[in-house]
């Protein structure tokens, strides 16, 4: 079941809601410049295992409201707070991909985990993002040629073969984004820093990160799981940025494992 939600006035966040009376909730965090559908191998499987599976658009991405502001790490957290108030969620799971494990991080700081029991960062954009080489290319072609720049993005994300039409599904889920929300997310990821952040985690931590990733180095996921208390770290050896599809049954796995302990 899809919805919105209103985080601010004028701002509607659109969710997808799948299997509201599942005993255990996942809340799902996208990456730049994605949706929530990039999911689809989560939904798919864990539903019909019994969880209730919460995808959120942000701000400026999939189907929620672009406003020109509100890009920064506090404000998109204080979005997944108001979610988290509406729909009085608590004891759930929160998986943050990429720029969503940044957000998902800043959540946990700022807001002290409110209703979190277990975190998720699947190739997280942490606790630095892109470098500045990377941001000012990025951004660039973001505001010249943004299709290019979408299909740049998908020739790296994966080290395993995709399919053209899977790079095309998955290209078009990037294009879906305002521009402008495309090319502040770039800034964020360039100048926000969250090794402040790490210390006040204090729930149990699951850092997955494909040890091929082009986009977020390898080492980003081992100086966080030196930064935070009560964390584990699984490599996925046959991924690059995209352990969600890469390797979906085994990440399915270990997730399901995760919140069961």
């Amino acid at each position: 079941m899809g919805y919105y939600v209103t985080v601010e006035n004028g701002v509607n966040l659109y969710l997808e809601d799948i299997n509201s009376k599942g005993n255990k909730i996942i809340v799902f965090l996208h990456g730049w410049p994605l949706d929530h559908n990039q999911f689809e191998y989560q939904y798919n499987v864990l539903p019909g295992m019994g969880y209730r599976c919460i995808g959120i658009d942000w701000r400026g991405f999939g189907k929620s409201d672009s406003p020109v502001s509100g890009y920064d790490y506090n404000r998109l957290s204080d979005d997944i707070r108001k979610i988290v108030e509406v729909l009085q969620l608590d004891d759930f799971t929160l998986v943050g991909h990429s720029t969503g494990g940044a957000i998902a991080i800043r959540y946990m700081a700022r807001h002290n985990g409110l209703g979190v029991s277990k975190l998720v960062l699947i190739d997280a954009a942490a606790p630095t993002g892109f470098t500045q080489e990377t941001a000012s290319k990025l951004l660039e072609e973001t505001l010249h040629d943004r299709p290019n720049m979408m299909q740049g993005v998908t020739d790296t994300f994966f080290f395993q073969y995709i399919t053209k039409s899977f790079s095309e599904w998955f290209l078009q889920m990037g294009l879906k984004a305002a521009s402008w929300s495309t090319a502040n997310i770039i800034m964020t990821l360039r100048d926000e820093k969250l090794y402040a952040d790490l210390p006040g985690i204090h729930v149990p931590v699951l850092i997955t990160h494909g040890i091929h990733d082009k986009v977020i180095p390898f080492s980003h996921a081992e100086e966080l799981d030196k930064s935070i208390q009560n964390s584990q770290l699984v490599p996925f050896f046959y991924s690059g940025h995209g352990l969600f599809w890469e390797e979906h049954n085994k990440f399915n796995r270990l997730l399901m494992q995760f919140i069961e302990a």
